[in-house]
């Protein structure tokens, strides 16, 4: 298995021989971290058909009762879920769309199933015309039909059908807005739930009354179905004055387009229909199971480590907070151990996984993990034994062709030999080209899958 495309060069940029082991151990964990979210393998762990009989996740339905299968869905992992429930039902499916990244199609091999691509992480005109493709076929279902949801992370961008009298321009400054502004994943979503006619439980209005199977890989701290791909098969908790709430926190409600203004305050006074809220009974027949998270991937990261005979911990799945504060804290972990041992004994292997977010100020280019990466280098600059690593699991970090990078003692005193100010670079929110000229990203190209992010700690 080698899924990092730059592991020569990673571990020819080490400065000693305790330094290239830490590197080979992180990297190792990475990718089995990676492997363990697998959309094929997770897929096939929970789902299964014997005869006439799925079953999912301990739940069992009879084919014969049902006229047609079809599959939809989306996300940065679709082309990899689409095809393990190809290869699992074969022939029972009679159609299907699944939206998934632009550059993407040419990786997955399906024949019942379209794989359409769309823009990520800002929608496009494929991105309204795949989620349009979906509304229309599942329009055309009755009470016995079966309907699979496949979705994962970046389904949000992938399928969006902004409500009435939202354009598209619209759609996508208010997504740029929400990617600079701080805002987490959760409110994020709120949001675009809420000028969506996809989103927040609304594909379920056009499923009604077939049943709906939704396979969910989470890419959101604590898996909350509400929030993953802005929930499409689920009811959604939050309101008009949630979402309206939120642009006026982060100071963007006077940046935000007219037309979105003008429908969350319709919204607000009631003249324009909510999302569907739970106990709505159109879910009566929806069943939505989470196949892969962070958590799983997390403690494959950290069996591999042990394996190699480090002490390890897993400290959390539910990471959080501004990337470069994260990378401090990180780097205050590392120092922990060296100086007491604890929460572990040297040589030690800490996993964190879960989402950090990046307030840009700058006009400089980078990623929430290569901005940990960064902020944890600064701080344990000198330190020889200590290498922190943090990567997003769908190989793509912000909008770069990373996946993160590595950080490690030697970070800071190699960077000052190129003449490159690692404070002027944090500032600027150029993390990436910091580390690009370091050599020291780590490149996987799209895994196929997405879990939200995974931070590894080596203290030797």
């Amino acid at each position: 298995m080698t899924l990092i495309k730059n592991r020569s060069e990673l571990l020819g940029n080490s400065s000693s021989t305790s330094n290239r082991e830490a590197r080979e151990l992180a990297l190792k964990a990475i990718e089995s971290a990676i492997e363990a979210v697998n959309p094929r393998k997770v897929i096939t762990s929970r789902v299964s058909l014997s005869g006439d009989i799925l079953k999912v996740d301990g739940r069992s339905f009879n084919l014969s009762r049902f006229k047609r299968v079809i599959v939809v869905g989306g996300g940065k992992a679709g082309g990899s879920m689409a095809e393990a429930i190809e290869r699992i039902l074969g022939d029972r499916i009679e159609t299907g769309v699944v939206v998934i990244p632009h550059g993407t199609r040419d990786q997955y091999k399906t024949e019942r199933i379209e794989l359409h691509e769309a823009g990520h992480p800002i929608p496009d005109e494929n991105s309204v015309e795949g989620a349009r493709k979906i509304i229309n076929l599942v329009s055309q279902t009755g009470e016995d039909d079966l309907v699979i949801c496949l979705i994962s992370g970046g389904g949000s961008s992938l399928m969006c059908l902004p409500r009435d009298g939202i354009p598209l321009q619209d759609k996508r400054r208010m997504t740029d807005l929400l990617l600079k502004c701080g805002a987490n994943i959760n409110e994020f979503n709120t949001v675009r739930k809420h000028i969506s006619s996809f989103k927040g439980g609304s594909l379920v209005r056009k499923v009604y009354p077939s049943t709906l199977i939704s396979l969910i890989l989470s890419d959101v701290v604590g898996d909350p179905l509400e929030v993953i791909a802005s929930g499409p098969t689920v009811a959604d908790p939050t309101t008009f004055e949630d979402a309206t709430y939120i642009l006026r926190k982060y100071d963007i409600w006077d940046e935000t387009p007219e037309s979105i203004k003008r429908v969350l305050l319709d919204g607000l006074r009631g003249s324009i229909e909510e999302t569907p809220k739970p106990g709505d009974p159109i879910f009566e027949r929806v069943y939505n199971v989470v196949v892969g998270n962070n958590r799983l991937a997390s403690r494959a990261a950290l069996k591999e480590l042990k394996k190699a005979g480090l002490n390890t911990v897993f400290l959390t799945s539910f990471m959080e907070g501004e990337a470069r504060d994260v990378g401090i804290m990180l780097a205050a972990l590392a120092k922990e151990v060296r100086a007491s041992g604890s929460p572990v004994q040297k040589p030690a292997g800490i996993v964190v996984g879960g989402e950090t977010t990046v307030t840009v100020t700058g006009t400089g280019k980078g990623g929430r993990n290569q901005e940990v990466a960064l902020g944890a280098a600064l701080k344990i600059d000198g330190l020889e034994d200590v290498l922190i690593a943090s990567v997003s699991t769908d190989g793509i970090d912000g909008p770069t062709n990373a996946a993160g990078a590595l950080a490690d003692g030697y970070t800071i005193a190699r960077s000052r030999r190129l003449n490159l100010n690692a404070e002027e670079y944090l500032r600027n929110n150029d993390s990436y080209n910091f580390f690009s000229k370091l050599g020291d990203l780590v490149i996987t190209g799209p895994t196929g899958t997405n879990v939200n992010d995974i931070s590894i700690v080596i203290v030797l």
